[in-house]
């Protein structure tokens, strides 16, 4: 069973500007949703669903602008039971913007990994806009 969730997305915008998406609360809510993100290590936070099934978070690694990474809590598809996992961000600098490296690990029901791929498919849709717009 395939474990993790692999995607790289590209923006023309530099690692600083794609860091502030990922770090900064306000800008956080425009394209992955309602949180009390802090970028500091040990900080626990959550993601609020419109459906009911929040992501419980912990703040793992923040090295700006170049690495983020927080444990993920949701409850299963499969049986409803809580799994945890782990997302990483890295951010690499192109030579016309910034490459953003997401992994998206430990799945343990195939159930789970689909409408995760999906709602990252969405999210990166969703930066990609706003990035758009930003200089």
């Amino acid at each position: 069973m395939q474990e993790a969730i692999k995607q790289t997305w590209l923006f023309n915008q530099s690692p600083e500007v794609v860091w502030d998406f990922l770090t900064r609360p306000e800008l956080i809510e425009q394209w992955l949703g309602k949180t009390d993100f802090q970028p500091i290590v040990g900080h626990k936070f959550r993601f609020i669903s419109s459906y009911g099934n929040d992501s419980i978070c912990e703040v793992l690694e923040v090295r700006p602008p170049t690495k983020l990474s927080y444990s993920w809590q949701k409850n299963s598809a499969k049986d409803g039971l809580p799994f945890h996992s782990k997302i990483e961000w890295t951010l690499v600098p192109r030579e016309n913007g910034t490459e953003l490296q997401l992994v998206h690990d430990g799945f343990r029901a195939l159930e789970d990994i689909a409408p995760h791929e999906k709602g990252w498919n969405y999210c990166h849709d969703q930066l990609e806009e706003l990035l758009k717009v930003t200089t």
